[in-house]
Order: C-alpha cells, then sequence, then structure tokens
C-alpha cells in the first residue's frame, strides 16, 4: 500500500528533525543526563515538528538502548510504541475528546504504573481545544504527578492555554522552517524516491508551503505524477500563475493600463488557475518591490525576482501607492474567504489597483495626492520653475504657483505685484466656466465660489483656492490643460495663470481630514 510522502519522511530520531535544533539539541541532552520533566508543552504553527518531537521523545524516554539522546528503533520498547502495541503510550486528539469527561478518564488511567516500559507518556495534540472544566481536571495531575507519568501537549495557538497549565509545563517554540532547509530536504526525498526536482520547481514548493515542512512533503506528493518534477508541472498541478505572467500583471497596474490587466487576469481564470493562489502571488511581488523602495538588497526579499525587476517596478509604483495594492488585495482575499464571486472579485481588485480615485479609504486619498505631487514636480522641472519660483508667499501668508503660461509669457508673472488694480468684474470668469461646462468634475469644482475665486491682475488670470487640496487638484493635468484653453480662448493667448493659496472659503470637513493627516506624519502639505 502506498505511504504518503509526509508520512514515509517523518524523522525517526532527533537527529533528523529538520530546522529545530534548539528544541532537539535540549531534549537529547535531557535524556542523556537523565532529567526529563513531568510535562512538556510544545508551542509552533502546523507542520513544524511538534507531533513528531513528542513521538521521538517518548521513545527515548522508554528506549532501552538509547544513542546519544536518541531513540534505537530497534529495542522492544521503540518498536511497540512506534507501531501502537503499547498502550502505556497514548496520543490523544484534544479536538475530538475536548469535554471534561474524556480528561477524568485519562486521570483515572494514570495513576497506574506501565505495565511494559518505564514511563507511561500521554501526547495530547491541539491541547488548546480543550474546555476549560477540562483543563481544571488536568490542572491536579499536572500539579502533583506520579513519579512514572509524562505529559506532551503540543498546540497551535498558545494563547489560548490557561496560565495556570502553561507555568507547569517546559515550554518549547518550534519555529517556520527556512526556505533553504525545506528546499534541501525535498532534494532529499526526491532523489530517494528516484525523480527529478528542478531547483526553481523545489524552490516555489518550499515558498508554498510557508514554514512547513509536511506541507511541502504533500505538495511534491501531488506534482510527483511524472519522473520530472519542474515548474511547469508544479503550476499545472497547483493551478499556479507563471513568473512571467505575475510581472506583466503588476507592470501593467503599475501602468494603469486596467485593459491590459484584466485581460492577463481573464486568460488566467480562463485556464483555470487558482484566484487566491493568484492574489497571494502578486501580493509577494508587491511585497518585494516594497522591501526593495524601502531597503534595496535587504535580506527580507523573497528573491522570486531578479534585483532589476524590483527597481523597474519601484520608480513605477510609489510606496503609497503599494500599500493601496497590498490593502486591496487582503480585502479581496477576505472576500474570497466568504464564499464571494471569485471572478467579479478579483476583478474589482484589479480595477482598484489600477485606478485608486474609484475608492475613498485613506490609502487611496495618499496615493492620489502623491499622484499629484508627482505631476506637479513632473510639469516643474520640464517647465524649468524650482520650488522658489512655483510657490511665492504673499505678505498675507498666501502662496501663488505658475501652472500656465503661453510660450512668450515671461515666468516672472508668478511674482504678482501687491499694489496693481485689481479688476473685479467676474463677466470673463463667467464665460470661462461656460466653456468647461461640458466636463461637470472640473465644472463643479472651478463653479463653486465658496472654494475657488478668480480675478484678473496685470492681465494674469489669478484663482484663489481656500485649501491647497484645491489647488493641487487645479494644477493636475486633468484641470490645468482645459483650464488654460478656455482661459486663452476668452483672454488671449498670452494670459498667465496663477493659483494662489488664501482665498475662498475651505471646506471645513476637507480641511479636519488634511489636518489630522498633517498631525500624524502621513503627508505634509506646505
Amino acid at each position: 500500500m502506498y505511504q504518503a510522502l509526509y508520512r514515509k519522511y517523518r524523522p525517526r530520531t532527533f537527529s533528523d528533525v529538520t530546522g529545530q535544533e534548539h528544541v532537539t539539541v535540549t531534549l537529547r541532552r535531557q535524556i542523556i543526563r537523565g532529567r526529563q520533566s513531568h510535562a512538556y508543552l510544545f508551542v509552533g504553527t502546523r507542520g513544524t515538528g511538534k507531533t513528531t518531537c513528542a513521538k521521538v521523545l517518548s521513545r527515548a524516554i522508554n528506549c532501552e538502548n538509547p544513542v546519544n539522546g536518541d531513540p534505537c528503533n530497534k529495542c522492544k520498547a521503540c518498536v511497540g510504541i512506534e507501531n501502537g502495541s503499547i498502550l502505556d503510550v497514548l496520543e490523544l486528539d484534544a479536538a475530538s475528546n475536548t469535554g471534561v469527561d474524556d480528561v477524568r478518564a485519562l486521570r483515572d488511567e494514570a495513576i497506574y504504573s506501565p505495565a511494559v516500559v518505564n514511563k507511561r507518556v500521554y501526547i495530547i495534540d491541539e491541547a488548546h481545544m480543550l474546555s476549560n472544566s477540562a483543563f481544571n481536571a488536568l490542572l491536579k495531575i499536572l500539579e502533583e504527578p506520579p513519579e512514572h507519568l509524562v505529559f506532551i501537549l503540543a498546540t497551535t495557538a498558545v494563547y489560548k492555554i490557561p496560565s495556570t497549565i502553561l507555568s507547569r509545563c517546559q515550554r518549547f517554540s518550534f519555529k517556520r522552517i527556512s526556505l533553504a532547509e525545506i528546499t534541501a530536504r525535498l532534494h532529499f526525498v526526491a532523489k530517494n524516491e528516484g525523480f527529478d526536482l528542478s531547483d526553481d520547481a523545489a524552490k516555489m514548493l518550499a515558498a508554498l508551503a510557508d514554514g512547513s515542512m509536511r506541507d511541502a512533503l504533500s505538495l511534491l506528493d501531488q506534482c510527483a505524477s511524472d519522473i520530472t518534477v519542474d515548474m511547469q508541472r508544479v503550476q499545472d498541478t497547483l493551478g499556479l500563475v507563471g513568473r512571467q505572467e505575475i510581472l506583466n500583471m503588476v507592470k501593467s497596474i503599475a501602468a494603469r493600463d486596467m485593459p491590459t490587466a484584466l485581460g492577463i487576469l481573464d486568460k488566467a481564470y480562463n485556464d483555470g488557475r487558482d484566484m487566491t493562489s493568484l492574489l497571494s502571488e502578486i501580493a509577494s511581488l508587491i511585497r518585494d518591490v516594497l522591501v526593495y523602495a524601502l531597503s534595496p538588497g535587504s535580506p527580507l526579499q523573497s528573491g522570486g525576482f531578479t534585483q532589476d525587476e524590483l527597481s523597474a517596478l519601484s520608480s513605477a509604483l510609489s510606496p503609497e501607492r503599494l500599500l493601496l495594492c497590498l490593502d486591496t488585495i487582503r480585502e479581496a482575499v477576505f472576500s474570497l474567504s466568504r464564499n464571494a464571486s471569485t471572478k467579479l472579485t478579483v476583478e474589482m481588485s484589479f480595477i482598484r489597483m489600477c485606478d485608486e480615485r474609484l475608492t475613498d479609504d485613506v490609502p487611496a486619498l495618499l496615493t492620489r495626492i502623491e499622484r499629484l505631487e508627482r505631476e506637479f514636480d513632473n510639469r516643474n522641472s520640464k517647465l524649468g520653475i524650482s520650488d522658489d519660483t512655483a510657490a511665492v508667499p504673499h505678505d498675507d501668508s498666501t502662496t501663488v504657483s505658475l501652472i500656465g503660461t503661453s510660450d512668450n509669457a515671461d515666468i516672472t508673472t508668478a511674482r504678482p505685484a501687491q499694489n496693481s488694480e485689481i479688476n473685479r468684474d467676474k463677466g470673463f470668469w463667467h464665460s470661462i466656466l461656460e466653456l468647461l461646462r461640458s466636463d461637470m468634475s472640473i465644472y463643479s469644482l472651478l463653479s463653486d465660489s465658496s472654494r475657488v475665486q478668480a480675478e484678473l491682475r496685470d492681465n494674469n488670470l489669478v484663482i484663489r483656492a481656500g485649501d491647497s487640496f484645491t489647488v493641487s487638484l487645479i494644477e493636475s493635468k486633468k484641470f490645468s490643460d482645459p483650464l488654460t484653453d478656455a482661459a486663452r480662448n476668452i483672454l488671449g493667448g498670452n494670459t498667465a495663470i496663477l493659483v494662489e493659496v488664501g482665498g475662498g472659503i475651505a471646506d471645513d470637513n476637507r480641511l479636519k481630514k488634511i489636518d489630522d493627516l498633517n498631525k500624524f506624519g502621513i503627508v505634509r502639505f506646505e
């Protein structure tokens, strides 16, 4: 009968356990010196070796001929414990034996001396599933156990274990197994099983296992339907999207190329790729780009993509937008876990990542502000305008910026004369607004007199906005280009447009949001 790889290659000695030397070395020394405890608590994520070490420890404690703290696995005690014929060593699943009556029966039985071996050992797996009454029933025997009794508790949720139980156990924390250690073990198993495992396929399986050796071996078992296990075999078997497809998706998102991104997604969906795995792979790449942007060369990177690829993406995606993408993916994965429409959910997440204007949460707002700032800086750079020229403080603490000039206009017109006669006739502004009426988003903002006011000063159009956020909107390409064309149509081709902060009545709610962001140092407005 075929035996699953994770069972066939389960370690039988402490020396065979991978990646938990800080635990196995201590347990071996206790066996050598005969100083083992009466109660152990093994804590860690799934597949890291908790139950395996518990079984090895139960044999090592009762082994007739231990070898450097490891069980010999040949004596009568080791063989009997391993095949389950010795009932003095018992493994219980707390998930199915949660009641107080189960623990009372265990406690009543535990007082009897072992019939065959030296120590009676109880391995309680998923111990956090016991009820409070069951823990209370277990507490007394843990506090004053018979000399022949050893308890080994294993759990993935130590915070659910009462402190009274924790204080009576020796606690050992099992860490996630590293990618390198899992990869090496997979190559060892593949060699013994007689099939070829490529390096990139082994690394992919190790990454998918997320620190769990059992998961890695189960995935390898699933893919080992042929004599060769390569990346293509792993992708086809597990429903994964190829590396290049993931890279192309993120590039399309970075370029805000929504049709291309949705096209790649549609192909992956029709090919039967798993959408949750797809989002996870995209999140992994975006996370690597964020790490690269914040700390190039950091060892925290997963290593799935080259430094050149990460560099190109980091120049196209700001940290604010990267965080927005990660937050969007997190919400999409959560929705998928609640049985939402799979394709629609993933498509909506792609649309939001391509166009942050379609959502109004804080990460999206920060991304939109960053985009406006970048467009403003790029425009000033093309015009050769320095920060001092683009923003000049007035005596009344307002700020002036130049957003449009004709080819023969003098850049120095950005510094307006304070004593010039101001034309307060608003007929020109009404005419300009009429030309912009076809675009309601522009018209609704500029026609709001509580936020925006306009005047002529030295033959220049001066627009006064009540807050910096409104100024940023007016300076954006979407607003500035139509506004410049309309102004020159009404006022003439030499008209320069100036934008000032300090006029109009600011929107109190918007200012409050911006002030809150300023207080926490998230963004800085000048």
